[in-house]
Order: structure tokens, then sequence, then C-alpha cells
């Protein structure tokens, strides 16, 4: 169950941040859904892969080069969905702050209803 509300809280970030801002398309909800679920999955799968194969750079930018890696996956996912696009990498990279700064900003109300209880 938390898996599917955390899924919905992306989907709700993704759908949020596409309406603010004008270089980023989702068509809709189910979109929003599917580019949540698409971006778990790649950064299950391809991330660590190009964490590991960029380890030197990421080292030398004392961890910057991470943004530039979670860019190229939103970018990836814009090549693979239909109903989400991306205009450019510079797009990307503020997507990508930007949904990572939402992220934790629902996770932690999240967290503080459980507490509550």
């Amino acid at each position: 169950m938390n898996l599917i509300i955390r899924l919905l809280l992306n989907a709700i970030a993704v759908f949020v941040l596409a309406n603010v801002l004008s270089g980023v398309q989702v068509d809709g909800y189910v979109s929003a859904i599917i580019v949540a679920v698409v971006l778990s999955i790649l950064n299950l799968l391809v991330k660590p892969l190009l964490v590991i194969l960029t380890l030197p750079i990421t080292i030398i930018t004392l961890g910057l080069f991470l943004i530039v890696i979670n860019a190229l996956i939103i970018l990836l996912a814009d090549k693979l969905i239909d109903g989400f696009a991306v205009v450019n990498f510079w797009w990307a990279i503020l997507f990508s702050v930007l949904l990572s700064i939402l992220q934790s900003l629902l996770q932690s109300f999240m967290k503080t209803d459980k507490k509550k209880k």
C-alpha cells in the first residue's frame, strides 16, 4: 500500500511540475502515473549502472554529476513515454531538481501524518 501511495504522490508531483514548467508536458493524469512508474523503474534499474560507470566524474564534481544522471533518466523516460515530453536537457535538469524537492516535501508530509497516529 505504501508503494502505491508513493507512486501516486510522485504522479501528482509530475503533473504539478508539468503544469508549472513550460518546457515539460504531460497529457493527463494517466500519463503522469505512467511517468511516475517508468521513472521509478528507471531509477531502480538504469541509475545504479550509470552511477557506477560515471563514478570518477561524480567524485571529481563532488556528486553534482548525479544531477546530470537524473536529467538523462528523465530524457530517457521522455523517449519511452508518448504522453510525456521534455523540450531539452536544461529543462530536464530543472524538472529533475524541482521533482526531487517536491517529492521530498510530499514524503515528509506523509511521514508526519504517520507520526501523529
